[in-house]
C-alpha cells in the first residue's frame, strides 16, 4: 500500500538567539540590505545551532492513527509544524498525499475582534474549505463546539476552553485525509476530551490519517494503532503503542524526581534534624523518576540527618494534587503505618537515616502530584515541613481506559474487589397495580 505520508532524512536546525524579522516595507528591506555589508567589518560572534529534528525518516499508511510522544523539547511540535508547512525544513524530503488539516495551537488563525461566527468562515478558509463547504457544515461545527450562546460574541472574550473547542471543531470537520493534532486536548474538560477523542477515532475509522502529539499516555494507547517516540530530535522507538509508552515511562528521567542537599548547613531543617534528599522511585526504573506507571507501586524516599544524640524522631509526608488539595497524609507512626517501623519514636543515634513510604499501585488517580516532607521529634510538633518539595506525574497506561476516554472522577482511583452472584431465577411483574413474582421462562 502506498503511504499517505513519507518522510526521508528530515532535519530542522535553529540558530540560538536568532531573531526573525517581521515583514516590512520595501524601504525597510532596502535599508537593511544597504547596512548588511557594514556588518562584515565588525567582530562576529560564534554562531551556535540546535537541531530540533535530526535525520528523521518514517512512513504512515492511509487510515492509521499515529501517536507521537516524548519529553518537552524532543521535537514533536517542530515535526508537526514542518508537516503543516508552517516551518521549512533544513534538510530532507516530505511527501503528503492528501488534504491536510492542522490543529497545532489553540485559536491559530483566529481574529480576536471577529465573532465566533466570522472566525468559523475565516479559519475554515485558512484551512482550505470553500464557502459552500463551510455553510454546509456550519451548524454541525457550532453544535460540536458548544458555543451557540456566544456565536456572535468577539472571540477575544472567549475562555481558552471555548477557543479550543471552536478551533478543534473547525479542523475536525474539514474532513482532511490527514489531520495533525498537537496536545490541544489538555485545555478542555474531561467530557469534551472524550468527545474529541471519539471524533478522532471516527476520522480514523473513515480511512483518514491522524498524527497525534500527546502527553496523555492512555489516549495514545487506546486511540493509536502505532506510536513513535522522539528524543533530542531523533526517532528512538517506533511500534506498538503499549511497548513504546512502557519504554518511555521506564527510560524517562526528570530532575523533579529527586531533590538533594549535600551540605547540611544549607538543607531545610532545624538544629535537631535536616533533610538530605527526597526521591520518587518505582520498580523497573533505575533511579528517581517523575513519571510513574499507575499500575505499579510508588516509593517516596526521604533521607535526613539526625543532629541530636538520642532524639526520638518520626517521619511523614503530605501528598497534594495539581490544585494543591491534600490527597492524603501519612507517617511512620504505628497507628498510621501498615507495618511497625522499628525506628519510630526510638532514640536515634547521630547520623543519616532513610524512611520510605510505599503507595500501592492502582491507588492514585492519574494526574500531577507534589510531595511535602515532614520530619519531627516525638512528642513535639512538626520540626520540619518542606511543602511541595518535589512533584511527579501518574500516567494511566490504559488498562482502566479501554471503555472510558475521560478522566476518572475522584481524588484516588483504587482497584477494589467486586463480586456478583446469581440469586434466583424470578423477576417481579406488575399486574393490576400489584407486584407478583413470576418464574423466568426459558
Amino acid at each position: 500500500m502506498k503511504p499517505i505520508i513519507k518522510i526521508e532524512g528530515l532535519s530542522k536546525r535553529y540558530k540560538i538567539g536568532e531573531h526573525v524579522a517581521p515583514y516590512g516595507s520595501l524601504r525597510e528591506t532596502l535599508s537593511r540590505a544597504a547596512r548588511a555589508p557594514l556588518q562584515w567589518g565588525r567582530k562576529r560572534k560564534a554562531t551556535r545551532f540546535v537541531w530540533a529534528l535530526k535525520d528523521i525518516g518514517f512512513e504512515v499508511p492511509p487510515g492509521q492513527i499515529l501517536g507521537i510522544i516524548g519529553r518537552n523539547g524532543a521535537g514533536k511540535s517542530t515535526l508537526l509544524k514542518v508537516l503543516s508547512r508552517i516551518t521549512e525544513p533544513t534538510a530532507g524530503r516530505i511527501e503528503l498525499y492528501g488534504r491536510t488539516g492542522s490543529l497545532l495551537e489553540v485559536g491559530t488563525g483566529f481574529h480576536h475582534e471577529l465573532s465566533g461566527r466570522e472566525n468559523i468562515y475565516l479559519n475554515g478558509a485558512i484551512l482550505g474549505m470553500g464557502r459552500q463547504e463551510i455553510e454546509r457544515k456550519f451548524d454541525e461545527i457550532v453544535a460540536f463546539a458548544e458555543i451557540e450562546k456566544f456565536l456572535d460574541t468577539p472571540v477575544k472574550h472567549y475562555s481558552s476552553g471555548m477557543y479550543m473547542r471552536l478551533a478543534f471543531a473547525v479542523a475536525a470537520h474539514l474532513e482532511p485525509e490527514i489531520l495533525l493534532v498537537d496536545e490541544v486536548l489538555a485545555v478542555g474538560d474531561a467530557e469534551f476530551q472524550k468527545k474529541c477523542l471519539t471524533k478522532m477515532g471516527d476520522i480514523g475509522h473513515q480511512g483518514k490519517t491522524v498524527l497525534l502529539v500527546s502527553h496523555n499516555m492512555a489516549s495514545v494507547i487506546n486511540l493509536c494503532q502505532r506510536a513513535i517516540r522522539l528524543s533530542n530530535g531523533k526517532v528512538v522507538a517506533d511500534g506498538n503503542p503499549v511497548d513504546v509508552v512502557q519504554g518511555y515511562l521506564t527510560e524517562t528521567r526528570s530532575a523533579d524526581g529527586q531533590i538533594l542537599w549535600n551540605d547540611p548547613a544549607e538543607a531545610p531543617g532545624t538544629e535537631i534534624i535536616r533533610l538530605h534528599s527526597v526521591r520518587i522511585l518505582q520498580e523497573g526504573i533505575d533511579g528517581p523518576t517523575a513519571d510513574v506507571d499507575i499500575s505499579k507501586e510508588v516509593l517516596v524516599e526521604m533521607k535526613y540527618w539526625n543532629l541530636q544524640e538520642n532524639a526520638p524522631l518520626y517521619s511523614g509526608m503530605w501528598l497534594r494534587d495539581q490544585v494543591g488539595t491534600i490527597v492524603l497524609s501519612s507517617a511512620n507512626l504505628h497507628s498510621m503505618s501498615l507495618t511497625d517501623d522499628p525506628w519510630f519514636g526510638r532514640p536515634h543515634p547521630l547520623g543519616m537515616f532513610q524512611s520510605v513510604c510505599r503507595i500501592p499501585g492502582n491507588f492514585l488517580n492519574e494526574g500531577h502530584y507534589s510531595v511535602s516532607a515532614i520530619l519531627g521529634k516525638v512528642p513535639d510538633k512538626t520540626q520540619v515541613l518542606e511543602d511541595q518539595v518535589l512533584s511527579f506525574h501518574v500516567h494511566d497506561t490504559g488498562e482502566m481506559r479501554k471503555h472510558y476516554y475521560g478522566g476518572w472522577v475522584g481524588v484516588v482511583r483504587p482497584r477494589l474487589a467486586w463480586h456478583t452472584e446469581y440469586i434466583e431465577g424470578v423477576v417481579p411483574e406488575a399486574i393490576d397495580g400489584e407486584e407478583k413474582l413470576a418464574s423466568v421462562r426459558g
